[in-house]
């Protein structure tokens, strides 16, 4: 019987590490999941930083040295920057190698990334649900993916083994599973995802350009609504920049769904009708106690977003 502990893979090379390259690198470690971890990041502070945590064995600016014997790539950089880091590490990717990413849409890391890919490798797409609002090598945990959803949107043809172990490394690192077309996932993101951190971006925005309100004031009297927007609009700006571009039409989309619904509300509200705006409610706050019912979140005053701490993570 094979040892369910044992590692899934045996060198995972890391490419950027943020928040989530770092978090991968931590989890993995801390649970087994990989034998040996490579990280590689255009940045020299980065590296150097990297390298004090102790959270890889190898770190180096050469993107063919990275990848080079590993049996899994995962690309964590921002999803602009995918396809010329694929077209780069194409020639060094071992074969039976799984190359996988974390971009938070799909159908464009697709289209930037299989034309790159040998046949002898294995591109799975992945996006892990799971984050906050602050960046760099610092950031990361070891528990930042438990009981998080982590979405896999293999192409038609796909190997069921391959994917298999990805599925199985995920859910090493506390990670719940699902698999679905690249396309499916851009709709279900644009409204879950972007479309808040598009109305958390465009708020603080309007706030800060208020003329009749200083800035400080604004901070000064937040009350806790405009407080978790600005944690939202706190976000990677290149990121979220990339994100926006490459799932622009499904974001159009979902855009053009609450600019409908914006406008019903308006009428509400003008109209004086408060059963329809105390029906309205009502749905919205289920939807919040669902939400806290499937252990995406919590009650907490701070909603659990506080990051534990490395001693506090268990294995999954």
């Amino acid at each position: 019987m094979a040892d369910p502990r044992a590692p899934i893979f045996e060198k995972v090379a890391l490419i950027g590490l943020g928040l989530i390259g770092s978090s991968i690198a931590r989890g993995a470690r801390a649970y087994g999941a990989a034998t040996r971890i490579a990280a590689s990041d255009v940045s020299e502070q980065v590296r150097a930083r990297v390298r004090e945590l102790g959270i890889a064995d190898e770190t180096t600016a050469d993107l063919a040295e990275a990848v080079t014997g590993a049996d899994l790539v995962i690309l964590c950089v921002p999803v602009g920057a995918c396809g010329e880091v694929a077209r780069v590490i194409a020639p060094h990717l071992a074969p039976g190698a799984v190359l996988s990413d974390v971009g938070s849409v799909k159908g464009a890391i697709v289209a930037q990334v299989a034309p790159h890919v040998p046949a002898s490798a294995h591109f799975i797409p992945a996006h892990p649900i799971a984050g906050t609002e602050y960046s760099g090598p610092d950031a990361g945990f070891a528990t930042l993916f438990q009981n998080r959803w982590c979405i896999l949107t293999p192409q038609d043809g796909f190997d069921g083994e391959a994917v298999k172990k990805l599925s199985a490394f995920w859910t090493r690192l506390g990670a719940n599973v699902e698999t679905m077309s690249a396309t499916h996932h851009d709709l279900v993101l644009a409204v879950t995802s972007h479309l808040p951190h598009l109305i958390a971006y465009n708020i603080v925005g309007t706030a800060a350009d208020l003329e009749e309100v200083t800035q400080s004031e604004v901070i000064k009297f937040s009350a806790s609504g405009f407080r978790d927007f600005t944690r939202i609009a706190a976000s990677d700006p290149t990121m979220w920049r990339d994100i926006f571009l490459n799932n622009k039409d499904a974001v159009l989309e979902m855009l053009g769904r609450f600019d409908e619904d914006l406008t019903a509300l308006r009428r509400m509200i003008r109209t004086g009708d408060g059963d329809g705006l105390f029906a309205l409610f009502t749905r919205t706050r289920a939807i919040r106690r669902s939400i806290i019912e499937q252990g995406q979140d919590t009650a907490a005053p701070d909603f659990g977003r506080s990051a534990p701490r490395e001693e506090e993570a268990v294995p999954p």
